[in-house]
Protein backbone atom coordinates (compact mmCIF):
# COMPACT_ATOMS: atom_id res chain seq x y z
CA UNK A 1 0.00 0.00 0.00
CA UNK A 2 1.02 3.64 -1.27
CA UNK A 3 0.22 6.41 1.59
CA UNK A 4 0.14 9.69 -0.68
CA UNK A 5 1.40 12.34 1.03
CA UNK A 6 -0.66 15.68 0.96
CA UNK A 7 1.38 18.72 -0.02
CA UNK A 8 -0.36 21.33 1.53
CA UNK A 9 1.64 20.93 4.80
CA UNK A 10 1.10 24.10 6.32
CA UNK A 11 4.25 26.64 7.66
CA UNK A 12 4.11 28.13 11.03
CA UNK A 13 1.41 30.86 12.19
CA UNK A 14 2.80 34.34 13.22
CA UNK A 15 2.13 33.23 16.66
CA UNK A 16 4.49 29.69 16.53
CA UNK A 17 6.88 31.78 14.97
CA UNK A 18 7.15 34.33 16.81
CA UNK A 19 7.27 31.24 19.52
CA UNK A 20 9.91 29.51 17.37
CA UNK A 21 12.26 32.48 17.76
CA UNK A 22 12.17 32.93 21.12
CA UNK A 23 12.78 28.78 21.99
CA UNK A 24 15.62 29.11 19.54
CA UNK A 25 17.16 31.91 21.53
CA UNK A 26 17.11 30.07 24.86
CA UNK A 27 18.37 27.02 23.22
CA UNK A 28 21.21 28.98 21.82
CA UNK A 29 21.92 30.66 25.16
CA UNK A 30 22.15 27.46 27.12
CA UNK A 31 24.69 26.12 24.42
CA UNK A 32 22.93 24.15 22.00
CA UNK A 33 24.29 23.80 18.42
CA UNK A 34 22.18 22.80 15.87
CA UNK A 35 21.22 22.91 12.08
CA UNK A 36 18.76 25.24 10.86
CA UNK A 37 15.20 23.85 12.34
CA UNK A 38 12.19 23.78 9.73
CA UNK A 39 9.13 23.32 11.53
CA UNK A 40 5.92 22.48 9.70
CA UNK A 41 2.31 22.18 10.99
CA UNK A 42 0.41 19.00 10.32
CA UNK A 43 -2.79 17.78 11.12
CA UNK A 44 -3.86 14.28 13.13
CA UNK A 45 -4.02 12.12 9.62
CA UNK A 46 -0.84 14.09 8.00
CA UNK A 47 1.75 13.32 11.19
CA UNK A 48 0.37 9.62 10.78
CA UNK A 49 1.33 10.09 7.29
CA UNK A 50 4.75 10.92 7.81
CA UNK A 51 4.97 8.85 11.13
CA UNK A 52 4.28 5.74 9.36
CA UNK A 53 6.68 6.62 6.67
CA UNK A 54 9.57 6.71 9.63
CA UNK A 55 9.48 10.42 9.93
CA UNK A 56 10.23 10.69 6.49
CA UNK A 57 7.37 12.51 3.53
CA UNK A 58 8.31 10.48 0.59
CA UNK A 59 9.52 6.85 0.85
CA UNK A 60 9.13 3.83 -1.74
CA UNK A 61 5.39 2.17 -1.86
CA UNK A 62 5.16 -1.17 0.42
CA UNK A 63 2.80 -2.55 2.46
CA UNK A 64 4.34 -2.53 5.60
CA UNK A 65 4.02 1.52 5.64
CA UNK A 66 0.07 1.17 4.92
CA UNK A 67 0.11 -1.18 7.86
CA UNK A 68 1.72 0.89 10.50
CA UNK A 69 -0.08 4.06 8.67
CA UNK A 70 -3.85 1.75 9.76
CA UNK A 71 -2.00 1.24 13.33
CA UNK A 72 -1.34 4.56 13.71
CA UNK A 73 -4.86 6.02 12.76
CA UNK A 74 -6.54 3.38 14.81
CA UNK A 75 -4.50 4.08 17.69
CA UNK A 76 -5.20 7.81 17.64
CA UNK A 77 -9.21 7.48 17.18
CA UNK A 78 -9.00 4.90 20.25
CA UNK A 79 -7.17 6.94 22.65
CA UNK A 80 -4.32 4.94 23.16
CA UNK A 81 -1.56 7.09 21.41
CA UNK A 82 -1.20 10.79 20.53
CA UNK A 83 1.94 11.40 18.65
CA UNK A 84 3.25 15.74 19.47
CA UNK A 85 5.88 15.81 16.89
CA UNK A 86 8.81 14.46 14.88
CA UNK A 87 11.95 15.49 14.23
CA UNK A 88 14.58 14.54 11.07
CA UNK A 89 18.13 13.98 11.55
CA UNK A 90 19.40 16.07 8.30
CA UNK A 91 21.07 19.55 7.24
CA UNK A 92 18.61 21.47 7.24
CA UNK A 93 16.31 19.29 10.43
CA UNK A 94 12.82 18.75 9.97
CA UNK A 95 10.04 18.93 12.60
CA UNK A 96 6.68 18.63 12.61
CA UNK A 97 4.25 20.18 14.85
CA UNK A 98 0.52 18.93 15.23
CA UNK A 99 -1.73 21.64 14.52
CA UNK A 100 -4.21 20.69 17.54
CA UNK A 101 -1.69 20.93 20.30
CA UNK A 102 -2.06 23.80 22.64
CA UNK A 103 0.43 26.51 22.51
CA UNK A 104 2.11 25.43 25.87
CA UNK A 105 2.73 21.87 23.62
CA UNK A 106 3.90 23.54 20.58
CA UNK A 107 6.55 25.51 22.85
CA UNK A 108 7.20 22.24 24.86
CA UNK A 109 8.08 20.35 21.62
CA UNK A 110 10.20 23.07 20.43
CA UNK A 111 12.36 23.11 23.19
CA UNK A 112 11.95 19.16 23.10
CA UNK A 113 13.20 19.35 19.08
CA UNK A 114 16.22 21.45 19.62
CA UNK A 115 17.62 18.90 22.03
CA UNK A 116 16.98 16.74 19.75
CA UNK A 117 18.88 18.70 16.83
CA UNK A 118 21.79 19.28 19.31
CA UNK A 119 22.07 15.97 19.46
CA UNK A 120 22.43 14.79 16.40
CA UNK A 121 24.57 16.96 15.08
CA UNK A 122 27.24 16.52 17.83
CA UNK A 123 26.88 13.09 18.95
CA UNK A 124 29.86 11.00 17.40
CA UNK A 125 27.50 7.99 16.90
CA UNK A 126 25.39 10.15 13.85
CA UNK A 127 28.54 12.00 12.79
CA UNK A 128 29.00 9.31 9.55
CA UNK A 129 25.59 9.70 8.94
CA UNK A 130 24.10 11.49 5.60
CA UNK A 131 22.78 14.66 6.26
CA UNK A 132 20.78 14.96 3.06
CA UNK A 133 18.71 12.00 3.65
CA UNK A 134 15.52 13.71 2.50
CA UNK A 135 16.77 14.04 -0.65
CA UNK A 136 18.04 10.38 -0.68
CA UNK A 137 14.78 8.84 0.36
CA UNK A 138 13.25 10.74 -2.60
CA UNK A 139 15.52 9.67 -4.84
CA UNK A 140 15.07 5.57 -3.83
CA UNK A 141 11.29 6.23 -3.81
CA UNK A 142 11.92 7.05 -7.59
CA UNK A 143 14.07 4.54 -8.46
CA UNK A 144 11.90 1.75 -6.88
CA UNK A 145 8.76 3.07 -8.52
CA UNK A 146 10.42 3.03 -11.72
CA UNK A 147 11.56 -0.81 -11.17
CA UNK A 148 7.89 -1.38 -10.34
CA UNK A 149 6.94 -0.24 -13.54
CA UNK A 150 9.67 -2.51 -15.39
CA UNK A 151 9.33 -5.45 -13.10
CA UNK A 152 5.96 -5.23 -12.11
CA UNK A 153 4.80 -4.55 -8.12
CA UNK A 154 4.30 -7.95 -7.27
CA UNK A 155 8.24 -8.82 -8.19
CA UNK A 156 9.74 -5.94 -6.64
CA UNK A 157 7.51 -5.98 -3.36
CA UNK A 158 8.01 -9.54 -2.97
CA UNK A 159 12.08 -9.00 -3.45
CA UNK A 160 12.09 -5.92 -1.12
CA UNK A 161 10.29 -8.65 1.84
CA UNK A 162 13.21 -10.55 1.80
CA UNK A 163 15.30 -7.30 1.89
CA UNK A 164 13.41 -6.26 5.15
CA UNK A 165 13.58 -9.30 6.46
CA UNK A 166 17.73 -8.95 6.56
CA UNK A 167 17.52 -4.92 7.02
CA UNK A 168 18.89 -5.29 10.88
CA UNK A 169 22.08 -7.73 9.28
CA UNK A 170 24.97 -4.71 9.60
CA UNK A 171 27.91 -3.90 11.25
CA UNK A 172 26.72 -1.01 12.87
CA UNK A 173 30.57 0.08 14.46
CA UNK A 174 31.83 -0.39 10.75
CA UNK A 175 31.65 3.26 9.67
CA UNK A 176 34.29 4.34 12.14
CA UNK A 177 36.62 1.45 11.23
CA UNK A 178 38.72 2.54 8.22
CA UNK A 179 40.24 -0.90 6.73
CA UNK A 180 44.04 -0.88 4.59
CA UNK A 181 43.10 -2.76 1.36
CA UNK A 182 43.76 -6.42 1.47
CA UNK A 183 47.15 -7.38 -0.35
CA UNK A 184 46.62 -9.54 -3.36
CA UNK A 185 49.24 -11.81 -2.92
CA UNK A 186 49.93 -13.10 -6.98
CA UNK A 187 51.56 -16.56 -5.78
CA UNK A 188 49.87 -19.05 -8.40
CA UNK A 189 48.72 -22.80 -6.96
CA UNK A 190 50.40 -25.67 -7.94
CA UNK A 191 47.59 -27.81 -9.98
CA UNK A 192 46.60 -30.26 -8.80
CA UNK A 193 48.24 -33.62 -9.94
CA UNK A 194 46.69 -36.82 -10.22
CA UNK A 195 47.67 -40.33 -8.74
CA UNK A 196 47.49 -42.84 -11.62
CA UNK A 197 47.02 -46.57 -10.95
CA UNK A 198 50.19 -47.91 -11.17
CA UNK A 199 50.61 -50.45 -14.36
CA UNK A 200 52.75 -51.44 -17.38
CA UNK A 201 53.09 -48.47 -19.76
CA UNK A 202 51.48 -50.45 -22.48
CA UNK A 203 48.27 -50.76 -20.29
CA UNK A 204 48.34 -47.52 -18.93
CA UNK A 205 45.47 -46.34 -21.25
CA UNK A 206 43.26 -48.86 -20.16
CA UNK A 207 44.13 -48.61 -16.41
CA UNK A 208 44.01 -45.02 -16.40
CA UNK A 209 41.87 -43.80 -18.74
CA UNK A 210 41.39 -40.14 -19.98
CA UNK A 211 38.16 -40.45 -18.60
CA UNK A 212 39.09 -41.05 -15.05
CA UNK A 213 41.96 -38.81 -15.05
CA UNK A 214 39.46 -35.96 -15.98
CA UNK A 215 37.29 -37.31 -12.79
CA UNK A 216 40.10 -36.73 -10.65
CA UNK A 217 40.91 -33.38 -11.44
CA UNK A 218 37.62 -32.40 -10.91
CA UNK A 219 37.39 -34.13 -7.41
CA UNK A 220 40.63 -32.35 -6.13
CA UNK A 221 39.49 -29.20 -7.68
CA UNK A 222 36.25 -29.28 -5.61
CA UNK A 223 38.38 -30.26 -2.54
CA UNK A 224 40.57 -27.41 -2.98
CA UNK A 225 37.45 -24.60 -3.13
CA UNK A 226 36.14 -26.73 -0.10
CA UNK A 227 39.79 -25.87 1.80
CA UNK A 228 39.99 -22.11 0.76
CA UNK A 229 37.66 -19.60 2.68
CA UNK A 230 35.15 -17.64 1.57
CA UNK A 231 35.20 -14.98 3.40
CA UNK A 232 38.42 -15.34 4.93
CA UNK A 233 37.51 -13.62 8.17
CA UNK A 234 33.71 -13.95 9.62
CA UNK A 235 31.38 -10.67 8.10
CA UNK A 236 29.05 -9.25 10.61
CA UNK A 237 27.67 -6.59 7.55
CA UNK A 238 25.66 -9.43 5.42
CA UNK A 239 23.90 -7.13 3.33
CA UNK A 240 26.96 -6.02 2.77
CA UNK A 241 28.24 -9.79 1.94
CA UNK A 242 25.03 -10.59 0.05
CA UNK A 243 25.37 -7.33 -2.26
CA UNK A 244 28.89 -8.31 -3.52
CA UNK A 245 28.30 -11.77 -4.01
CA UNK A 246 24.86 -12.98 -4.42
CA UNK A 247 23.43 -13.84 -7.79
CA UNK A 248 21.48 -10.91 -7.84
CA UNK A 249 20.13 -8.97 -11.15
CA UNK A 250 21.13 -5.82 -11.58
CA UNK A 251 18.11 -4.15 -10.08
CA UNK A 252 17.91 -6.17 -7.07
CA UNK A 253 21.51 -5.44 -6.04
CA UNK A 254 20.64 -1.71 -6.51
CA UNK A 255 17.08 -2.44 -3.83
CA UNK A 256 19.55 -4.28 -1.47
CA UNK A 257 21.89 -1.51 -1.58
CA UNK A 258 18.83 1.03 -0.76
CA UNK A 259 17.90 -0.75 2.11
CA UNK A 260 21.25 -1.15 3.52
CA UNK A 261 21.96 2.34 3.02
CA UNK A 262 18.53 3.25 5.07
CA UNK A 263 19.55 0.67 7.86
CA UNK A 264 23.06 2.61 8.41
CA UNK A 265 20.71 6.14 8.64
CA UNK A 266 18.37 4.55 11.18
CA UNK A 267 20.83 2.26 13.03
CA UNK A 268 22.52 5.19 15.61
CA UNK A 269 18.91 6.62 16.31
CA UNK A 270 18.91 3.08 18.07
CA UNK A 271 22.00 2.82 19.57
CA UNK A 272 21.38 6.12 21.36
CA UNK A 273 17.51 6.04 22.16
CA UNK A 274 17.79 6.81 25.79
CA UNK A 275 20.67 9.48 25.47
CA UNK A 276 18.98 11.45 23.22
CA UNK A 277 15.37 11.44 24.54
CA UNK A 278 16.71 11.65 27.50
CA UNK A 279 18.76 14.75 26.41
CA UNK A 280 15.38 16.33 24.53
CA UNK A 281 13.58 15.94 27.59
CA UNK A 282 16.11 17.24 29.82
CA UNK A 283 16.27 20.64 27.86
CA UNK A 284 12.64 21.52 27.11
CA UNK A 285 12.71 20.81 31.17
CA UNK A 286 15.12 23.36 31.54
CA UNK A 287 13.98 26.03 28.63
CA UNK A 288 10.48 25.46 30.16
CA UNK A 289 10.96 25.64 34.04
CA UNK A 290 13.48 28.49 33.26
CA UNK A 291 12.43 30.76 30.46
CA UNK A 292 9.63 29.88 28.24
CA UNK A 293 6.67 29.19 30.68
CA UNK A 294 4.60 31.80 31.97
CA UNK A 295 2.21 31.54 35.16
CA UNK A 296 -1.15 30.23 33.01
CA UNK A 297 0.93 27.32 31.64
CA UNK A 298 2.99 25.66 34.78
CA UNK A 299 0.03 23.22 35.17
CA UNK A 300 -0.27 22.32 31.71
CA UNK A 301 3.46 21.77 31.27
CA UNK A 302 3.91 19.83 34.66
CA UNK A 303 0.87 17.28 33.46
CA UNK A 304 2.58 16.50 30.49
CA UNK A 305 6.18 16.75 31.60
CA UNK A 306 5.40 14.22 33.95
CA UNK A 307 3.53 12.15 31.80
CA UNK A 308 6.77 11.91 29.36
CA UNK A 309 9.02 10.70 31.99
CA UNK A 310 6.04 8.04 34.13
CA UNK A 311 7.32 5.26 35.06
CA UNK A 312 5.83 2.23 33.36
CA UNK A 313 5.25 -1.14 35.18
CA UNK A 314 6.99 -4.11 33.42
CA UNK A 315 9.18 -2.09 30.89
CA UNK A 316 11.99 0.72 30.86
CA UNK A 317 10.73 4.61 29.57
CA UNK A 318 14.16 5.80 27.78
CA UNK A 319 12.60 8.80 28.50
CA UNK A 320 12.70 8.71 32.13
CA UNK A 321 15.96 6.77 32.22
CA UNK A 322 17.86 9.12 30.45
CA UNK A 323 16.27 12.36 31.70
CA UNK A 324 17.57 11.32 35.56
CA UNK A 325 21.03 10.15 34.18
CA UNK A 326 21.38 13.39 32.34
CA UNK A 327 20.51 15.40 35.95
CA UNK A 328 22.02 12.63 37.95
CA UNK A 329 25.76 12.99 36.17
CA UNK A 330 25.08 17.38 36.54
CA UNK A 331 24.56 17.09 40.01
CA UNK A 332 27.55 14.72 39.85
CA UNK A 333 29.65 16.76 38.79
CA UNK A 334 28.58 20.17 40.35
CA UNK A 335 29.23 18.94 43.77
CA UNK A 336 32.39 16.88 42.89
CA UNK A 337 30.61 13.17 43.56
CA UNK A 338 33.24 11.29 41.77
CA UNK A 339 36.73 10.44 41.49
CA UNK A 340 38.87 8.45 44.25
CA UNK A 341 38.41 10.66 47.89
CA UNK A 342 34.55 9.75 46.90
CA UNK A 343 34.40 6.63 45.96
CA UNK A 344 36.24 5.79 49.02
CA UNK A 345 34.37 7.51 51.75
CA UNK A 346 32.85 4.88 53.72
CA UNK A 347 30.25 7.48 55.82
CA UNK A 348 26.52 7.56 54.33
CA UNK A 349 25.96 10.63 55.34
CA UNK A 350 29.06 12.07 54.28
CA UNK A 351 28.49 10.64 50.75
CA UNK A 352 24.59 12.08 50.84
CA UNK A 353 25.88 15.59 51.58
CA UNK A 354 28.93 15.54 49.77
CA UNK A 355 29.69 19.45 47.94
CA UNK A 356 32.78 20.35 47.33
CA UNK A 357 32.00 23.10 44.52
CA UNK A 358 33.20 21.63 41.90
CA UNK A 359 30.58 23.36 39.41
CA UNK A 360 31.81 21.24 36.18
CA UNK A 361 28.11 19.75 35.76
CA UNK A 362 27.44 21.67 32.31
CA UNK A 363 30.51 20.75 30.96
CA UNK A 364 30.49 17.17 31.96
CA UNK A 365 26.86 16.53 30.42
CA UNK A 366 28.02 18.00 26.97
CA UNK A 367 30.92 16.08 26.65
CA UNK A 368 29.21 12.72 27.65
CA UNK A 369 26.69 14.16 24.59
CA UNK A 370 29.52 14.32 22.37
CA UNK A 371 31.20 10.65 22.76
CA UNK A 372 28.74 7.79 24.30
CA UNK A 373 25.96 5.92 23.21
CA UNK A 374 23.31 3.89 24.99
CA UNK A 375 25.83 1.32 26.29
CA UNK A 376 28.36 3.15 27.15
CA UNK A 377 26.20 5.93 28.89
CA UNK A 378 24.95 3.25 31.26
CA UNK A 379 28.04 1.36 31.96
CA UNK A 380 29.66 4.95 32.75
CA UNK A 381 27.12 6.45 34.89
CA UNK A 382 24.73 4.02 36.14
CA UNK A 383 25.38 3.29 39.94
CA UNK A 384 24.76 2.06 42.74
CA UNK A 385 23.28 5.70 44.22
CA UNK A 386 21.05 6.24 40.85
CA UNK A 387 19.30 2.73 40.84
CA UNK A 388 18.27 2.68 44.19
CA UNK A 389 17.06 6.42 44.15
CA UNK A 390 14.86 6.50 41.43
CA UNK A 391 13.50 2.95 41.96
CA UNK A 392 15.49 1.16 39.03
CA UNK A 393 15.04 -2.31 40.21
CA UNK A 394 13.43 -5.61 38.08
CA UNK A 395 10.03 -6.10 38.91
CA UNK A 396 7.40 -8.94 38.28
CA UNK A 397 3.73 -9.37 38.84
CA UNK A 398 2.42 -11.34 41.35
CA UNK A 399 -0.92 -13.42 39.41
CA UNK A 400 -1.91 -14.00 42.94
CA UNK A 401 -2.40 -10.07 44.45
CA UNK A 402 -3.01 -8.77 41.11
CA UNK A 403 0.43 -6.11 41.33
CA UNK A 404 3.94 -5.81 40.44
CA UNK A 405 6.48 -6.18 42.79
CA UNK A 406 10.40 -6.15 43.32
CA UNK A 407 11.91 -9.07 42.18
CA UNK A 408 15.52 -8.08 42.15
CA UNK A 409 16.99 -4.96 44.15
CA UNK A 410 20.62 -5.84 42.98
CA UNK A 411 22.06 -2.60 40.88
CA UNK A 412 25.01 -4.56 39.47
CA UNK A 413 22.20 -7.69 38.24
CA UNK A 414 20.15 -4.82 36.74
CA UNK A 415 22.81 -2.87 35.12
CA UNK A 416 23.71 -6.24 33.39
CA UNK A 417 20.69 -6.96 32.20
CA UNK A 418 19.95 -3.85 30.72
CA UNK A 419 23.32 -3.92 28.94
CA UNK A 420 22.81 -7.20 27.74
CA UNK A 421 19.53 -5.64 26.29
CA UNK A 422 21.12 -2.62 24.70
CA UNK A 423 23.93 -5.05 23.18
CA UNK A 424 23.49 -4.93 19.43
CA UNK A 425 19.96 -4.00 20.38
CA UNK A 426 18.79 -7.19 22.10
CA UNK A 427 19.71 -9.45 19.27
CA UNK A 428 22.10 -12.22 18.53
CA UNK A 429 25.22 -11.83 16.82
CA UNK A 430 25.29 -13.35 12.95
CA UNK A 431 27.92 -12.99 10.83
CA UNK A 432 28.56 -15.31 7.46
CA UNK A 433 30.70 -17.60 8.18
CA UNK A 434 30.97 -19.71 4.69
CA UNK A 435 29.52 -17.95 1.12
CA UNK A 436 30.52 -21.50 -0.43
CA UNK A 437 28.85 -23.74 2.42
CA UNK A 438 30.30 -27.40 0.97
CA UNK A 439 30.84 -26.45 -2.39
CA UNK A 440 27.10 -25.88 -2.69
CA UNK A 441 26.86 -22.00 -3.14
CA UNK A 442 24.82 -21.70 -0.28
CA UNK A 443 25.60 -19.20 3.00
CA UNK A 444 26.23 -20.23 6.25
CA UNK A 445 25.34 -18.04 8.99
CA UNK A 446 27.47 -18.05 12.23
CA UNK A 447 24.57 -17.12 15.12
CA UNK A 448 25.71 -16.04 18.16
CA UNK A 449 24.01 -15.17 21.74
CA UNK A 450 24.26 -15.36 25.13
Amino acid sequence: MSIPIQSHRQTLTPELARLNREIEQYARGYGLDFYETIFEVLDFEEMNMVAAYGGFPNRYPHWKFGMEYERLNKSYAYGLQKIYEMVINNDPCYAYLLECNHLVDQKLVMAHVYGHCDFFKNNIWFSKTNRKMMDIMANHATKIRKYIDKYGLERVEGFIDLCLCLDDLIDHHSVFIERRPKRKEHTEEEPAVVKKIAASEYMDEFINPKEFIEQQKQRLEDERLKRRRFPEEHQKDVLLFLIENAPLETWQRDVLWMIREEAYYFAPQAQTKIMNEGWATYWHAKIMTERALNDAEVIDFADHHSGTVAAHPGQINPYRLGFELWKDIEDRWNKGKFGKDYDECDDYISKREWDIGLGLGREKIFETRRVHNDITFIDAFFTEEFCHEHRFFRYQFNSERGVYEIADRNWKNIKQKLLFSLTNFGQPLIYVADGNFENRGELLLDHRHD
